[in-house]
C-alpha cells in the first residue's frame, strides 16, 4: 500500500466502496462522510511530496480516534517539511512546534501547547472547554460499557 494512503487513514475505507479505487463518486455515484472526504483531499495532498502542506480545518469531520492516527502520520511525514495546521478542535494541535492564537488580525498568544494550556488565556480557556467537552460526550459511550458488564 502506498504510504499516502496510509498516512491520511482512507485505505481501508476506499477498499470498502462497491468497485474499491474505481468505484464513482459524487451525485452520480457513492456518497462520501464528511471525514471520507477529507481523508481523501489529505491523501491528495500528500501526494504532491510537496515541502510545504497547509491544513485548514481538514480534520474537523473525522472522529478523535481517526484524527489521533492521522496527526501522528502527518509528525512522521512531516520531518523536514512546514506543515500548517488551522484548526478550531485545539486536540489537533497539541504536538505541534508552535502554535499562534489569532485575534482581530493580530497574534494574541504564541508558544507550544504546554505552556498555552498552563497561563491564562483563550487558549487555555478554550482547551479545557473542549477537554470537558469531549469528557461528556463520551461519558454515555462509558456508561453504555460500564451498564454490559
Amino acid at each position: 500500500m502506498s504510504g499516502w494512503r496510509a498516512l491520511a487513514s482512507v485505505h481501508e475505507d476506499i477498499l470498502r466502496l462497491p468497485q474499491g479505487y474505481e468505484t464513482e463518486v459524487g451525485e452520480r455515484g457513492v456518497m462520501l462522510s464528511g471525514g471520507q472526504k477529507q481523508r481523501i483531499s489529505i491523501a491528495r495532498a500528500l501526494l504532491l511530496e510537496a515541502e510545504i502542506l497547509i491544513l485548514d480545518d481538514a480534520l474537523s469531520a473525522v472522529d478523535g480516534r481517526t484524527e489521533h492516527q492521522i496527526l501522528y502520520n502527518l509528525r512522521q511525514w512531516g520531518e523536514g517539511r512546514t506543515v500548517i495546521i488551522s484548526a478550531h478542535r485545539l486536540s489537533a494541535l497539541t504536538e505541534a512546534s508552535e502554535i499562534l492564537v489569532m485575534q482581530h488580525g493580530h497574534i494574541a498568544q504564541r508558544g507550544r501547547h504546554d505552556v498555552l494550556a498552563a497561563q491564562p488565556g483563550w487558549y487555555r480557556d478554550m482547551y479545557r472547554y473542549q477537554q470537558l467537552e469531549a469528557a461528556l460526550d463520551d461519558a454515555p459511550h462509558d456508561l453504555e460499557e460500564a451498564a454490559d458488564a
